[in-house]
């Protein structure tokens, strides 16, 4: 081993000390300790910059999924932790006993924190991540009821969903699965958000199940990702598209993160694209294409533009972490810093320098963590602030709230620990 090849391999060791220390001490210890809704069941997902909770007026399917999902995960990835499959449990209880819709099929998108009805639309994107979640409980915990359950919504997917003339699916639906109005309502428009989490989420299921329709949809929304949602020549990703794939300029759609934080008014015209965004949708593609056992090299090209989009646009190289929003012509233009796009990010750049040995993409992944581990991580409570200016003050110290739970922090950490120590293992 040459002099290099040990100063890496002890950059990787340190990384993954660092890694592994805030995951099993801080992370994984706020949820066990805090996620669970002893009096109405389910999850408790606000809490303030001490790791206290606050009020909590709904419950989002969403963010049940995540939860779900993240205790399911750790039974496989850390089957060291104890509680985890119980709180699984108790978070699949209650979406099977509240959010599953008996009439229609399908999950509701919000409800009060008892289980109370409150809004019964039919959102794609929650119901992705529904299948995200329930897949990974069978897989996590045994209980053949999840990837039951998942294979259910898949199918319903299929039949009410699914856009038969354009490819890709319609997203913002009723309770009966009729197509919301256009406008804020979304009915008439289609987002690499939502497809790429069906893609995130079809992977899980086929996984689970094996079932060659799943794989078989699966690759149809790789494909038309690929074909659809990115600027090939550029190498970001679009935004929002008219129901025949025409880019149009993103508006804020009603029941989206966007809208609820900027109060559901339209976003400026401005194309732009998100680089944490763009590198997630890099490590989920990847994954997509393991478990579905499918050649990477016809995708490659297209995924190293985008990883290359973002280490010369994205990086903030001089305060450190990863911008918000950039122009899709080039140039970051939101400068905050906000927690998914890190954790995001981390998993892209890590995933990026074990495909393509790039050590650029390692210089930008420690350049992201030793960001988010000097001012976004709070030490002693364990999770991550939700957004920072670009200098690393906090904007939004909250660390918990109805869209932020573990599902972005916690799957980086484990995805991270995973990568680091294969990469330690080739060294």
């Amino acid at each position: 081993m040459n002099k290099t090849s040990k100063k890496t391999t002890q950059r990787l060791q340190r990384l993954e000390a660092e890694i592994t220390k805030h995951l099993t001490t801080g992370l994984i210890p706020f949820w066990h300790a805090r996620a669970r809704d002893a009096k109405h069941g389910g999850y408790r997902v606000r809490f303030d910059e001490q790791g206290n909770a606050t009020p909590l007026k709904e419950k989002y399917v969403n963010t049940q999924a995540r939860l779900v999902w993240w205790f399911s995960n750790l039974c496989r990835q850390q089957p060291k932790v104890k509680g985890s499959a119980a709180l699984a449990r108790g978070g699949a209880e209650f979406l099977l006993t509240h959010f599953w819709d008996p009439k229609h099929g399908g999950w509701y998108w919000k409800t009060k924190p008892n289980g109370n009805r409150s809004d019964t639309g039919k959102i794609v994107y929650g119901e992705s991540f529904a299948i995200y979640a329930m897949a990974e409980y069978t897989l996590g915990t045994g209980d053949k009821r999840g990837v039951e359950t998942a294979s259910r919504t898949f199918d319903l997917l299929q039949k009410f969903a699914a856009d038969t003339r354009y490819g890709g699916y319609y997203e913002n639906l009723c309770r009966d699965w009729l197509p919301e109005e256009p406008g804020f309502s979304g009915g008439d428009r289609k987002g690499l958000d939502t497809h790429m989490h069906l893609m995130e989420s079809f992977t899980t299921l086929y996984e689970a199940s094996r079932a060659p329709l799943h794989r078989r949809k699966l690759m149809e929304v790789v494909d038309l990702i690929c074909a659809h949602m990115i600027d090939t020549r550029r190498g970001c990703g679009l935004n929002q598209f008219d129901l025949a794939w025409n880019p149009i300029p993103a508006i804020a759609v009603k029941r989206t993160w966007n809208a609820e934080r900027f109060g559901e008014r339209p976003a400026q015209p401005t194309e732009t694209t998100s680089y944490g965004h763009n590198l997630e949708l890099v490590w989920l593609m990847h994954r997509a294409l393991a478990i579905a056992d499918a050649d990477p090299k016809p995708y490659e090209p297209l995924l190293r533009k985008l990883v290359d989009n973002a280490l010369k646009y994205g990086v903030d190289w001089t305060f450190g972490g990863i911008y918000r929003d950039g122009l899709r012509k080039g140039g970051a233009l939101v400068l905050e810093k906000e927690f998914w796009q890190h954790a995001e990010a981390l998993v892209g750049f890590l995933d990026a320098y074990e495909a393509f040995h790039d050590p650029r993409c390692l210089d930008a992944f420690e350049c992201l963590w030793d960001f988010i581990s000097t001012h976004m991580i709070i030490v002693g409570v364990g999770e991550w602030r939700t957004l920072l200016d670009r200098q690393g003050k906090p904007l939004d110290a909250n660390i918990g709230n109805d869209w932020k739970v573990s599902y972005h922090s916690g799957r980086s950490m484990c995805e991270c620990q995973a990568r680091l120590r294969r990469l330690m293992k080739r060294a």
